[in-house]
This record gives structure tokens, sequence and C-alpha cells, in this order.
């Protein structure tokens, strides 16, 4: 079956949101995100539940929103941070399974995603 490889854009991409979530931390803080849905979470309640507070939590939304998985609005004297549109975090799990078994000799049945499936 032929590859077709990702944009050296698509591979810069997702190399930059997988290492922005190479840390036990920053990933259970997307995941607290992702939880929390749309309406998101403020810094001190997203601290709270991830255990972590200061300059190490700032350190880690910094991060995550360079990366585009995180992002940060001031309402009031809040700071909410949101996954960025569950989207971000659909591609990235997407950028790894779009190809999934694409170059298996014979299709796996118990995969319903990538090209033998589509």
């Amino acid at each position: 079956m032929k590859m077709n490889p990702a944009s050296p854009h698509d591979l810069a991409l997702a190399a930059a949101r997988f290492a922005a979530l190479g840390s036990e931390q920053r990933l259970q803080v997307l995941r607290l995100l992702v939880r929390a849905g749309p309406d998101g979470l403020t810094i001190g309640t997203l601290g709270d539940r991830a255990g972590i507070t200061g300059s190490t939590l700032t350190h880690h939304l910094k991060l995550l929103v360079a990366a585009g998985l995180v992002r940060q609005q001031r309402q009031g004297r809040s700071i909410i941070c949101a996954a960025v549109s569950h989207d971000a975090v659909q591609d990235l799990s997407e950028f790894l399974m779009t190809e999934c078994c694409a170059d298996a000799a014979v299709p796996c049945p118990d995969h319903p995603h990538g090209k033998h499936h589509r």
C-alpha cells in the first residue's frame, strides 16, 4: 500500500504538541481542561484540582498555550483556561491513528480506523 506521509508542517505541529505533553503534570492539566469542557477552569481551580500552583502551573500553561492545546481568556479579575476546541486534541490523536494498519498485509478487523476501513 502506498504511504502518504504527513507534510513537514503536520509533523512539526504534532511534534510540538506531543513535546508539550511530555510531562505528567502538563498531561494532567490538559485532561482536567478537556473534562471541564468549553467553559474551562480558572487558574486557581485548575491548580487546586491538579495539585500544581504558582510559577510551576504558569510554566506548564505557557507551554500548552504555545503548542496550541490550551487557550487563556481574561474574564474580569480571573483568567479562564480552556482546552482548545476539542478538535486540536482530536487532531493529535488522528495524526497517529489515520494510517493505523496502513501497511498491514491483512486489514485489522478490530481497528475501525485507518485506510483499510475508509
